[in-house]
Parts: structure tokens; sequence; C-alpha cells
């Protein structure tokens, strides 16, 4: 069995989401921005699956993912002050618990490789006026 690459899962899901909301990523909105998504994700199911308790909405697919992941199970229930006790009632909920936790690293990650400069964004606005032309 291959090990579920968590990070990536919720990288890719982050990229989606971003997608679907059409939101754009400059220097200047940046901090701003990550904030608001960073909230909006901790409670999308489609994210991380904290509104609802559920990611995968299926026992067996989070045991799978879950499988060769204990260690950063194991980081998520320290950096949530939790000894395990809250969290370990189901695997969907430990499943739920490492996206949690990876979610503000990996949305820090998301919006280094899509934001844009301001300038770029007017060079681009500008092109697109040229054309217009």
């Amino acid at each position: 069995m291959e090990r579920y690459d968590y990070q990536q899962a919720v990288k890719d899901d982050i990229k989606q989401y971003i997608e679907d909301h059409d939101v754009k990523v400059t220097t200047s909105n940046r901090d701003e921005l990550e904030s608001s998504l960073y909230d909006d994700m901790f409670i999308s199911d489609s994210v991380t699956g904290n509104a609802s308790g559920s990611y995968t909405f299926n026992t067996w697919q989070a045991e799978e993912n879950l499988c060769h992941n204990l260690d950063l199970l194991r980081e998520a229930c320290e950096a949530f002050g939790d000894d395990g006790t809250n969290i370990l009632e189901s695997a969907e909920s430990c499943d739920v618990t490492i996206r949690c936790y990876l979610l503000s690293q990996c949305l820090g990650e998301v919006l280094d490789e899509l934001e844009e400069d301001d300038e770029d964004e007017d060079s681009d606005e500008d092109d697109d006026e040229d054309s217009d032309q």
C-alpha cells in the first residue's frame, strides 16, 4: 500500500477551492486573503472536512489515508493540545484533524505559488486594453 500524501492532497484541494471561487492572489491582498481563506477552508468539507466531521464520508477511505501517517496524526494532536482522546473517536475525525493541522502550511505554500506581483497584474490589464484597440 502506498502512503497517502496528506500535504499534496490538501494543497490540491486548496488550489481547487481557489479556482472554484475565482480568487486572485496578489502581493497587495495576500495577507488579508490568506486569513480569510484559512477561516473559510478550515470549515470547508471540500478541504478539511471540519464542517461535517468528515472529508471522505467513508470510514474505509479515511482508514486507508491514515495508514502509515500515524506520526502525522500524533503531531496534529500535539499541535492542537490534545492527547488524542477527543480526536481518536473515528478514523474520519483523525483524517480531518490532520487536514486541519496541515491547512495553514499548505495554504501558505499554495499562495506563494499563485501570488502575482501587482505590477504584473497592471501590465496584464494594460495588455488587455491594448488588444481591445
